[in-house]
């Protein structure tokens, strides 16, 4: 009887050891892993590891194959030697406006307005909500350079109204029928804008706040189409690689507020799996301050953008002298200094970042006096200048003074380098589009491409940035090459920076542990490739929160 009991407690004993014995080597779980590759993180000390392992859509280990050898995992993906890079940001787009743009009458690349209106006779029967709309046209890529008249635009639609934006925003083309809905007339006045008048009649050609007089007759479009836009925008995003996107305003949506709650609702049933940062309207600011800053995993609503300027193309950039190929025209203010001092006030008091729209040097002088007013000297409040486009040289220093952030868009330099000394001067050129400048007064630069204005493609700003050239390799030798960026400054740009510029940096940016897994992967190093062709490179694949959701075909 003895000896049973003592071979019980034997094996009892081997099998108490056993459990142990597995407890030890149990691993730990991770959902993914990934291995083999040369993975990019972004990190402070631009770090390069090989291998990282993912769960609950974060990275929870990230350095060599062997240091991720320790989890178990469901699934184990060999990177075969491909290139990672956090998922690529743009810190200032139109997200919704670029979705809702894809039902329009595209018409960039016309070479003259009669080009414009065999188009718009072409699809004379893409009406939506009763309005032919199309955007893109750029007078300055027309033989005459001068802007068109709606004359013919009358005879071709006199009963249907016609909206033709112009490819940065700042101007549009309407016929007599839109004039006539949005109710102005020869006698209409607008201040922070130009309802453009000859021999007394209406050309048809509005600026800036004139054009928001039309946006304001257009009827909405329906909770279906929003969803459409925002689906599709999405879509072409992941295509490319970007991730997260900083919407620089959706005031003309017609109901901001109410699509960003759209926003939120499609992320939270994971419809909309990108992730956003939008930049809210002024006139909503008594919403939130009553209701406080959004923040989510996916979505962010706590700046304000104003329009202080207009763009350079259509001269309604403010400028401290005259354009140099327009005399005594000095471009305009959209706002009183008043009424924008008065909102910086009220972010500040809210606590919210405020992100002002900055072309001309005036305008861009304006600003930056006023921010330093209300969040001057060290601060972490993080308000930026977006486009930063003109700036006088005795200006630089107070992005250093007051921590300013420059949010700029590196294809624009090369898209308006053919005319913007035309505008400018020799002289006065020089600092415009000044990224390195701007970038080494800041420390911190965030870059973006401004789309539908420019293409959605990141890589096309990264080659202006870095080439300062356009896809034909012109200029030789790059425009202006002393403010090109190093590849180094461009990747984290579009990756760490325009997160920090958008509060974010915890979350996305770069390849950490703890970290969203949202990821890139590119068959040839963007840090090495041949600078030719870096805007011809395709993104393999796209994650976001360790989920694929853009995979390119073979």
């Amino acid at each position: 009887m003895y000896r049973i009991y003592q071979l019980f407690a034997l094996c009892l004993i081997c099998f108490i050891s056993a459990l142990a014995g597995c407890s030890t080597d149990t691993k730990p779980k991770a959902d993914a892993i990934y291995y083999n590759g040369v993975v990019y993180t972004l990190n402070n000390h631009f770090t390069k590891a090989t291998a990282f392992a993912v769960l609950n859509g974060a990275i929870i280990e990230i350095g060599s194959d062997a240091s991720v050898k320790k989890y178990e995992a469901t699934k184990r993906i060999d990177l075969n030697g491909k290139f990672v890079y956090p998922g690529l940001q743009d810190a200032h787009c139109h997200f919704y406006g670029y979705g809702s743009d894809l039902g329009k009458i595209w018409l960039l690349g016309t070479s003259s307005f009669d080009a414009i209106l065999d188009t718009l006779n072409a699809n004379r029967n893409a009406i939506r909500n009763g309005w032919i709309f199309g955007r893109g046209w750029d007078q300055n890529d027309w033989e005459i350079k001068s802007y068109p008249d709606k004359a013919k635009l009358d005879l071709l639609f006199p009963d249907t109204p016609v909206f033709l934006l112009r490819i940065d925003g700042h101007a549009a083309l309407v016929n007599q029928k839109a004039l006539d809905i949005a109710g102005i007339s020869p006698a209409t006045s607008i201040s922070g804008g130009i309802i453009e008048k000859k021999n007394g009649r209406l050309t048809g050609i509005l600026l800036d706040a004139a054009v928001d007089i039309v946006y304001k007759a257009i009827p909405p479009i329906s909770k279906e189409n929003q969803i459409q836009a925002l689906l599709q925008a999405q879509q072409d995003c992941f295509a490319v690689g970007l991730t997260s996107v900083t919407d620089a305003g959706i005031e003309n949506s017609g109901l901001p507020f109410s699509l960003i709650q759209l926003i939120d609702s499609l992320q939270k049933s994971d419809t909309l799996k990108m992730r956003l940062n939008v930049m809210a309207s002024p006139e909503e600011a008594a919403i939130y301050a009553k209701n406080g800053k959004i923040k989510t995993s996916s979505l962010s609503v706590q700046s304000f953008k104003l329009y202080a300027d207009g763009a350079l193309g259509s001269r309604g950039a403010c400028l401290l002298e005259p354009y140099s190929d327009q005399p005594g025209h000095y471009g305009f203010l959209i706002h009183t200094p008043e009424y924008l001092d008065s909102m910086a006030r009220v972010t500040a008091a809210m606590g919210f970042q405020l992100n002002t729209h900055c072309i001309g040097d005036s305008s861009h002088r304006l600003m930056l006096k006023i921010y330093e007013k209300y969040v001057g000297g060290v601060n972490d409040h993080r308000w930026r200048i977006e486009h930063a486009q003109v700036i006088h040289k005795d200006d630089i220093t107070r992005y250093t003074k007051n921590k300013i952030i420059p949010s700029v868009q590196p294809v624009h330099a090369t898209s308006d380098m053919y005319w913007a000394a035309d505008r400018l001067g020799a002289e006065r050129v020089k600092y415009a589009y000044a990224y390195q400048k701007l970038y080494k007064a800041a420390g911190v630069i965030a870059a973006g491409s401004d789309f539908p204005v420019e293409h959605i493609n990141p890589l096309f700003g990264y080659y202006a940035a870095i080439a300062r050239k356009d896809q034909k390799s012109f200029p030789e030798g790059g425009f202006q090459k002393e403010d090109a960026m190093t590849r180094e400054e461009a990747l984290r740009a579009m990756t760490i920076w325009a997160a920090y510029a958008g509060f974010s940096e915890n979350e996305t940016g770069s390849l950490e542990k703890g970290k969203m897994a949202d990821f890139v992967i590119f068959d040839e190093d963007l840090l090495t490739v041949d600078e030719s062709r870096i805007y011809q490179l395709k993104v393999n694949a796209t994650y976001v929160g360790g989920v694929k959701v853009y995979q390119r075909g073979k």
